[in-house]
């Protein structure tokens, strides 16, 4: 079934002068504008396409990558305002409208906000500042340690108060912040204590690690998702360590160390390469 707001695998049934026909099922033929339809397509092929509404209210298709999808998290720009309200770009031909009733204050031209998108009543892709209406403290699945995607909301008393997985509101105490966070920022963190009030305390850095061996496995994770390099060796500062492994130099070159014995990495004069 495709989603509106999402992205979708469609496949191209006929072109027409104004563009390509998408098969949308339910939704009978959706256009795909010529402006953002790739080159050498043929009837049958598979496209993965985004669902959106057009000024007119029509159901549109575009190869264009948003900045975020229905469900998510963004800080986005403020291109214009009206009557109507506030309306944000997010990488579509057709700016992303934020009603006055959803804005916590109100939006100026230029200015970056932190929003979530979602469909309203009529279907319309929309955003909001109010988020609270959105994340609550409720019962979740995680576990102590599991490794979740969190965005930053902003600072709090406690430390830094973010969502976790789009959804659940987490904090991370002052004493677990390694490093500064930015609001709308999106990065892995792990669940430090899920309580049973549904309340979430996260942290940046897995359970345990500062143990050598649990290092070496943060080192090799992040090597295999860096393309096998990361620029940072044991000759790179303690505070550039600190920001990106969040532990200190002595830890980090004691795991280095240990990669190297194994024949399992290779430390370069600027960085460390993954065998």
């Amino acid at each position: 079934m495709f989603e509106l707001g999402r992205y979708n695998d469609m496949t191209l049934v006929k072109k027409e002068a104004m563009g390509w026909f998408l098969d949308g099922g339910r939704f009978g033929n959706v256009l795909l504008p010529n402006r953002v339809v790739p080159k050498a397509c043929r009837p049958g092929d598979t496209l993965q396409v985004f669902l959106y509404l057009d000024s007119e209210d029509r159901l549109i298709a575009t190869t264009q990558h948003p900045l975020a999808t229905v469900g998510e998290l963004a800080c986005l720009e403020v291109a214009a305002v009206n009557e109507v309200g506030a309306f944000m770009k997010w990488g579509l031909d057709k700016d992303l409208l934020v009603p006055f009733s959803e804005q916590k204050e109100a939006m100026e031209a230029g200015q970056t906000r932190l929003v979530y998108l979602y469909l309203d009543n009529s279907k319309r892709i929309v955003a909001s500042e109010r988020l609270n209406r959105f994340f609550k403290d409720e019962a979740h699945p995680f576990q102590f340690n599991d490794k979740v995607n969190i965005t930053v909301y902003g600072p709090t008393d406690l430390g830094m108060k973010v969502v976790v997985e789009n959804r659940y509101w987490g904090v991370i105490h002052g004493a677990d912040l390694n490093r500064p966070l930015k609001m709308g920022q999106k990065l892995d963190a792990y669940i430090k204590h899920p309580r049973p009030d549904g309340k979430l305390d996260v942290s940046l850095i897995p359970m345990g690690y500062g143990k050598t061996d649990d290092l070496s496995t943060l080192i090799l994770e992040k090597l295999g998702q860096a393309d096998g390099y990361i620029a940072i060796s044991d000759k790179s500062s303690a505070d550039e360590i600190k920001d990106y492994f969040g532990v200190s130099k002595r830890v980090f070159k004691m795991a280095l160390g240990k990669l190297y014995k194994e024949r399992k990495i290779t430390i370069e004069k600027q960085g460390i390469r993954l065998n």
